[in-house]
């Protein structure tokens, strides 16, 4: 059984329509109302649920790798007299607090690929709004770079979780609308809490849109406008694409097998054994080569097939709370990769592959699970590699062999990758974040860059947590996995989120530490999906009762 598939492709596509002339792409929302992810709510007014979000993520992805030449993309609407009337609320009255909450962090993630596209990538994000755009549709809106409101007296954008819902814009909406939008915070707090939206001047004059266009000039000042963006865009106009094929996988109720990646489940211990794979050859270091590879060079399949992984075991292993990384192979071949993609760093796929690199393991970071690495004889933490020990909340790893084995001593090898080409929703590197405030330390770890360190040069370098020997190994692991099982899930996410993002914040950031916990606490609580909560009474006629009570 497979749960919830990430995987798709534009042919597939029930809600989204994709098309594209010259350097200019158009992302027309277009949500088939019978095509909900999960049978008892229709999806009406363009309204989404996670299927709407998994198309829209595929679609950026494939933008950014298979399409050099489009330089500027539209995200508008396809249907007559409304653009997007936002998360389907007939999906959140019914789906369970879990699927509520990996719904709203999956669609975050998929605002912020949007936007990381925009900022990195050149492929420069428009909204036209010719419709009605409320809640989650504003806030798609929101995540691009430049807005224009059809001008018709009935097109309006509105942020009406709380008025109407009881709930948060939970995807976004309150922080871009101060952090990146630059709305003043008065009137922010009225646009929040009005039911009807803004539409026309006002929304221009608080910075709600970049522009109001009449019916009579649209579709002319949309094409515009979107020409004027792409002419900024240092994409490549007659570069050849990287088709993404259908990732390949074999999934059964225990194990789960990649080209590159293989994950084993303990239902008993709720845990879920990670062991990504290095290549089995040194990677193509020559730019002709890496483009000739096209998907299947080892840092761009990695990257799919983790972040494959890492949604699959969110959504649908809700169970398994412990994720043990391990890696296995060739550490002079995850060097190799890293060194091409340093070196070739100025070409466009190159850094599509990085940027995607980045993505995923943020997503990591993200996800709401306990990480922790195992460093043992055999594997590769190396450069890119290593941030994923680098992203645990512990590491381990043995000192010496393990009695038997003819294996060398495990080591670790820092590259320039780990200087910051990955860096966190902080804005730090993960070396960074794991140094903050200690500059010493953090000098020490750089200066120790391509070099193999073995356990007790890691630990004391603090790059490990823990270096134990053969015989101390089995049972500091154990205890550490049984612990982990024994405690409160809910008190461990907590203690995670904080402790992850040391440093200063950013609207990333507080997207994810502010805005999706309160969602997460708000949509537990019974003045949201009571009985007489707003989800459950919706539609139905009948006032909601709310608890009065503010602390």
């Amino acid at each position: 059984m497979t749960g919830i598939d990430f995987r798709t492709a534009p042919e597939h596509y029930r809600h989204w329509k994709l098309s594209m002339e010259g350097p200019v792409a158009t992302l027309a929302l277009d949500v088939d109302a019978e095509g909900g992810l999960a049978p008892g709510y229709e999806l009406k007014l363009n309204s989404y649920d996670l299927g709407v979000d998994i198309e829209l993520n595929d679609a950026i992805q494939r933008l950014r790798f298979e399409h050099p030449e489009i330089k500027s993309v539209i995200i508008t609407s396809a249907k007559e007299r409304v653009f997007c009337a936002g998360a389907n609320i007939g999906m959140l009255s019914t789906a369970s607090h879990a699927h509520k909450v990996n719904f709203c962090k999956f669609t975050n993630e998929t605002r912020l690929a949007l936007e990381d596209a925009s900022a990195h990538s050149g492929q420069i994000y428009m909204c036209a709004i010719n419709g009605p755009c409320a809640g989650g549709g504003y806030e798609l809106a929101l995540a691009a770079d430049h807005l224009v409101l059809l001008d018709d007296g009935a097109s309006a954008v509105s942020l009406p979780e709380i008025p109407l819902l009881a709930v948060l814009p939970g995807t976004g909406g309150l922080t871009r609308l101060v952090d990146k939008r630059g709305v003043r915070r008065d009137r922010a707090d009225f646009f929040c809490t009005v039911e009807e939206g803004v539409r026309g001047k006002r929304a221009l004059d608080w910075h709600l849109v970049d522009a109001v266009v009449p019916r009579s000039k649209w579709q002319e000042e949309i094409a515009a406008r979107a020409a004027n963006l792409a002419a900024a865009s240092d994409r490549p106009a007659d570069a050849q694409g990287t088709d993404f094929p259908p990732l390949e996988r074999e999934v059964n109720d225990s194990q789960i097998d990649y080209a590159h990646l293989r994950c084993t489940i303990d239902r008993e211990l709720r845990v879920a054994h990670i062991t990504v794979r290095a290549p089995v050859a040194a990677p193509p270091s020559d730019l002709a080569a890496i483009h000739g590879q096209g998907a299947a060079y080892w840092p761009l399949a990695v990257a799919r097939e983790l972040e494959d992984l890492i949604l699959h075991l969110r959504f649908n292993e809700h169970d398994i709370g412990t994720w043990l990384l391990r890696s296995e192979g060739e550490s002079e071949f995850i060097a190799a990769a890293d060194a091409a993609l340093a070196a070739h760093a100025d070409d466009w796929l190159v850094r599509e592959i990085t940027l995607y690199l980045k993505r995923t393991l943020k997503r990591l970071d993200l996800s709401a699970r306990s990480i922790f690495a195992f460093i043992e004889p055999g594997s590769c933490f190396t450069g890119t590699l290593l941030e994923l020990a680098l992203a645990a909340d512990r590491s381990y790893m043995l000192n010496g062999t393990f009695e038997g084995d003819n294996w060398e001593p495990a080591t670790i090898r820092l590259t320039a990758a780990n200087r910051g080409l990955y860096p966190m929703a902080n804005g730090l590197s993960r070396l960074h974040s794991r140094f903050i405030g200690d500059a010493a330390a953090l000098a020490g770890a750089e200066n120790a860059t391509d070099r193999e360190l073995d356990a007790g040069e890691a630990e004391q370098l603090g790059l490990v947590t823990f270096a134990p020997d053969d015989i101390d190994w089995q049972d500091e692991t154990r205890i550490a996995i049984e612990e982990r099982a024994a405690f409160s899930p809910d008190a461990l996410t907590g203690m995670e989120a904080s402790l992850r993002f040391a440093g200063p914040e950013t609207m990333e950031s507080k997207i994810f530490s502010r805005l999706t916990a309160w969602q997460n606490w708000i949509f537990q609580r019974p003045n949201a999906v009571g009985e007489e909560g707003t989800l459950k009474l919706y539609g139905s006629g009948k006032r909601p009762r709310f608890d009065k009570e503010r602390v």
